[in-house]
């Protein structure tokens, strides 16, 4: 996992030294590695992108019903299910600033949304190479997050836990909330109304445990699904390609059935 404790940097490293980690290391690559496509267009995807003088497209949307979501997540999880750009999967959005995750289906249906533990570090990029290095060597502004669209997939952390990794090579993952450092009160954080104090791990994402079981692990455990972190610098329609869905009209719904 991405820069908490435990992460395959710790596996990576004792793998080298040729202790027994080197099975686990071999464990790890044998489920599903996740190749991070932080671009729309790095994955062939190609979505149209009207100028601003064009109208906003009417579709279905993606399901919030009455969920508290920033205008960043419903613009990116309507963005994906109109494009098609979620590949009919489980998709999840993470929203760094509010520090909150989204759980949609392959409908684009809400299946739930928490607080999360999320990078210490305001930033939307990964150091080359962190995923590999010692995680008592990595700096404290390099705890972030990284923004991007990844293909995820459910696999296995260094002792044997299930975790969704988000960015294998990067370490990067979503997993149940660790709690052995006493000292960073994880508890405690997740369940603070303010944001900000949920800014405390090595760039992964923790969660509640129950959600991350009753929630997490159904949506993903079949076919994987999509990850998108929205950014925190700049905009999601410069990271992802996206644009603007408008919903359906009640006008534009009968005209459908009387054609």
């Amino acid at each position: 996992m991405k820069r908490s404790s435990p992460l395959p940097r710790s596996i990576s490293k004792a793998a080298r030294s040729g202790r027994s980690w080197l099975a686990l290391w071999a464990l790890a690559f044998s489920v599903h590695a996740v190749q991070a496509t932080p671009l729309a267009a790095d994955a062939g995807f190609a979505p149209a992108r009207p100028s601003g003088s064009q109208p906003l497209r009417h579709a279905k949307v993606a399901h919030l019903g009455s969920e508290q979501a920033s205008p960043e997540v419903r613009h990116v999880a309507n963005w994906a299910l109109h494009s098609g750009d979620h590949l009919g999967l489980p998709f999840a959005v993470v929203d760094k600033q509010e520090s909150r995750v989204f759980i949609f289906d392959a409908e684009g249906r809400l299946r739930g949304s928490t607080p999360a533990l999320v990078g210490s570090a305001r930033g939307d990029h990964s150091v080359p190479g962190i995923g590999s290095r010692p995680i008592q060597s990595i700096l404290p502004e390099e705890r972030t997050t990284p923004a991007g669209r990844f293909a995820a997939s459910m696999g296995r952390g260094p002792k044997g836990e299930d975790i969704l990794w988000i960015d294998y090579e990067g370490a990067l993952a979503m997993h149940r909330v660790v709690t052995s450092v006493p000292e960073e009160r994880r508890l405690q954080r997740l369940a603070s109304k303010v944001a900000l104090d949920r800014r405390i791990t090595y760039g992964c994402i923790n969660l509640p445990v129950k959600f991350y079981e009753n929630v997490v692990v159904p949506a993903f455990q079949h076919k994987g699904g999509i990850v998108y972190i929205l950014p925190e610098t700049g905009r999601p329609q410069e990271v992802f390609g996206s644009y603007e869905v408008a919903p359906e009209t009640a006008a534009g719904v009968m005209h459908t059935r009387m054609q």
